[in-house]
């Protein structure tokens, strides 16, 4: 995927079940991986499904699982996306055009690790949702 500035990214789609046994070695793999293609940067997302909305001509046996519906797998992919880090906010800012633009706050201890790849998670989200999104790291004021 281009994520611009003449920077390219790779996606790795895991599937669910294991996804919580990459986790636990995604920080040392994606360095490898980056290491291996130096001018790339590694994503890994989960491969996961969205069922359509049941309407009123399609008779459905089962209800949808919640864990399907697109709002669900688009959460999720934002969590994929960052993982390392958490996202400890999230706000839907709707502009003059009409335009909504989805701003993330990540965990502020991460941010010297996860600067540079803000720009490559933002290009990925459109990509893959055709959402716009923004990550920002949460700047704390001590008085």
């Amino acid at each position: 995927i281009e994520t611009g500035n003449g920077k390219k990214a790779i996606v790795i789609f895991v599937p669910i079940p294991q996804l919580k046994a990459f986790h636990k070695i995604q920080q040392r793999l994606t360095r490898e991986l980056e290491k291996k293609f130096s001018d790339r940067h590694i994503v890994f997302v989960g491969q996961r499904r969205i069922m359509a909305k049941p309407t009123r001509n399609s008779r459905v046996k089962q209800q949808r699982p919640r864990s399907r519906t697109l709002t669900s797998v688009h959460e999720k992919l934002l969590e994929d996306l960052v993982h390392p880090t958490e996202i400890t906010g999230k706000r839907t800012r709707i502009q003059i055009d009409q335009r909504r633009v989805i701003k993330v706050y990540l965990d502020a201890k991460d941010s010297t690790a996860l600067e540079y790849k803000l720009d490559t998670f933002c290009a990925v989200y459109k990509r893959l949702t055709g959402k716009e999104v923004v990550f920002e790291f949460p700047i704390h004021h001590t008085d």
